[in-house]
């Protein structure tokens, strides 16, 4: 009797519900699987922002270690949450079906209005505070650390008028009654990966149980779009500290890729994006094309500019 496949997840109720999605999609397989919890450093350290503890793994490393000790044998995240360049012995073995990938404007006050002065918006991405500035400047934003039952505790409290979220997240914890507004991704363009689960493994790890994992739980058309918006986010040498964005879609026959990918200053004044096709082949040609075309019109110097901030 083979040995239960151990899936390495953070301890959050988010975290949980994805990892216990895995472990359903396995069972429906005929796979038996276990949940091994590990906290990461981002679950730890809550009183600083993303950006100032130093965001490349902070959701991920720990598992990663998880995965090269062999403690466990598949690792579940958050695809917006893994870093931009996989250690060389690790791999992204599946991306599984995305959810809807809009940003939502969440509040216990059923008629938020987004034009009201004074608007206090609760968020920890650097990419929602800069779009935020840039397209409500009206509204001002405070930083939202913890997990999603954390964040809306302090919501009750009073601390924000509301809080921008992932739908994806909001959805799967069922707390879609207190979506106020849904962002337009034209707009406000997600994170990398938003919306999607990712399944990372050790190249060491059995070659036929990868094969039946990642056609168990992969998603081909969202692995395409996946793997144009990480050659984009890989290019631009960014993480979730970094305020840029990447939308990929696909034509209706799978034959076409459309990227949206852009980067944005932190004070929102400048925001440099790009709309290019490709062929669905040359998905990753074309998340690297976009890049490099925005780091010439001026993104290397936003980016250099943001380093210099941080660093101060």
């Amino acid at each position: 009797m083979k040995k239960p496949i151990r899936i390495g997840t953070r301890g959050s109720k988010l975290a949980l519900w994805q990892a216990h999605h895995v472990a359903a999609c396995l069972e429906q397989a005929g796979l038996a699987s276990e949940i091994v919890i590990i906290t990461t450093k981002g679950d730890v350290v809550l009183d600083r922002s993303l950006d100032k503890i130093g965001a490349k793994g902070v959701f991920t490393e720990e598992l990663e270690v998880g995965l090269r000790t062999g403690h466990i044998d598949i690792a579940v995240h958050s695809a917006k949450d893994v870093q931009s360049t996989i250690p060389d012995d690790l791999e992204l073995l599946a991306f599984m079906e995305r959810e809807q990938v809009n940003d939502v404007v969440v509040s216990f006050q059923a008629d938020l209005d987004l034009r009201k002065p004074n608007l206090v918006l609760g968020t920890s991405s650097t990419r929602r505070k800069a779009m935020l500035r840039r397209f409500l400047p009206n509204a001002s934003t405070a930083e939202a650390r913890g997990n999603l039952q954390t964040r809306l505790r302090k919501l009750e409290e009073g601390q924000y008028d509301a809080l921008v979220l992932a739908y994806a997240g909001v959805h799967r914890m069922e707390y879609d009654h207190l979506i106020r507004h849904v962002l337009p991704e034209t707009q406000f363009v997600p994170a990398t990966g938003q919306g999607s689960v990712a399944i990372e493994c050790a190249r060491t790890l059995e070659p036929a149980l990868k094969t039946e994992l990642h056609r168990i739980l992969d998603h081909p058309a969202t692995h395409v779009c996946l793997a144009a918006e990480r050659a984009f986010l890989r290019t631009m040498e960014g993480g979730c500290s970094i305020p840029s964005f990447a939308l990929a879609t696909l034509s209706p026959d799978g034959a076409v890729v459309h990227l949206h990918g852009g980067l944005i200053s932190l004070d929102g004044g400048k925001l440099l994006e790009e709309d290019q096709t490709a062929d669905a082949s040359q998905a990753e040609a074309l998340g690297i094309r976009i890049a490099e075309s925005v780091l010439a019109r001026g993104g290397q110097h936003i980016l250099d500019e943001i380093r210099r901030e941080r660093d101060a």
